[in-house]
């Protein structure tokens, strides 16, 4: 039980006041509605993946015939049709992980909790069961709670990321804000070691030209997002401002549809044109912060 707090699903007031606020037989039909899966599976070695899936229909009004066409069905969801007779041993990690969604599945919960799912999976299985969670959030509708401290896997599968230290929730937003615009210390960790912006630094400083800048330079940090990321920002700045550009590191990937983009780069030219030109980089949308500067 939590220590402190209020738990509320879908309206529903599961705990508060430090006590459960439902009866034994409304947990249980509530249970229902959330399904989950594990780093280890915890499937039964001795059912085969059928009798596993099966086994969380137990109680089921249904009837044995319905219970095995849903069976069925749950396993060739996952990719498994073909492996209702195998036992776990005759699995891989990445086939035990199908049979135990399948078995998540099996009340048509509304919320599948995924607590570390593929923590103990290869990345290439890894990318096949979050590619796989993720068709069955669009073809089932169904919201998935993704417990991972792998900021690749948020980036590759999550629509809104919140950030847990000590128990609380420290902060929350979509997954372009959070990765874009972090508050809290912590989450500004998680991101700077997700994008690798603090590994691609040090080798950056490490570079002659960075050491001994050139007059009337500066080394820039920036930052942007959607529409400017169509942009062709360096050309645009040599043609408008006669400003000439060294790209040191630069980086896009597609966050939640969105294309985020990041870049180290000098930028060289008279005073007055560059700071003109941070200021219509600024104006545009994009997020620069001056790391170094030399005038002449």
């Amino acid at each position: 039980m939590p220590s402190a707090g209020k738990i509320t699903v879908d309206d529903t007031v599961f705990y508060d006041h430090h006590q459960v606020q439902l009866t034994a037989a409304q947990l249980r039909q509530k249970r229902k509605d959330i399904g989950m899966i594990f780093q280890h599976f915890n499937l039964m070695a001795q059912m085969t993946a059928k009798e596993n899936v099966a086994f969380a229909l137990k109680h089921s009004p249904l009837s044995a015939a319905e219970k095995e066409k849903k069976v069925h069905t749950l396993l060739d969801l996952v990719g498994l049709a073909d492996r209702a007779d195998n036992y776990p041993a005759q699995l891989s990690g990445g086939q035990k992980q199908r049979v135990a969604i399948a078995r998540a599945l099996a009340n048509d919960p509304k919320i599948l909790i995924s607590d570390e799912s593929t923590s103990a999976l290869d990345p290439k299985t890894t990318k096949q069961i979050l590619a796989l969670l993720q068709d069955l959030n669009q073809k089932l509708g169904l919201t998935i709670v993704l417990i991972t401290h792998e900021m690749q896997i948020v980036k590759d599968i999550a629509n809104r990321v919140a950030v847990m230290q000590n128990g609380r929730l420290i902060e929350e937003g979509s997954v372009l804000d959070i990765f874009s615009n972090p508050k809290n210390e912590l989450t500004q960790d998680f991101i700077t070691t997700a994008t690798g912006i603090n590994e691609a630094m040090i080798k950056i400083n490490q570079q002659k030209i960075v050491q001994n800048l050139p007059e009337n330079s500066i080394l820039a940090h920036l930052k942007y997002s959607g529409v400017v990321t169509d942009t062709a920002i360096i050309n645009d700045i040599y043609k408008q401002y006669q400003i000439s550009a060294n790209i040191l590191h630069a980086n896009i990937e597609i966050l939640d549809h969105v294309p985020v983009g990041e870049m180290v780069v000098i930028l060289s030219g008279e005073t007055k044109q560059l700071a003109a030109v941070q200021e219509s980089l600024r104006e545009a949308g994009v997020e620069l912060h001056v790391l170094k500067e030399r005038s002449n």
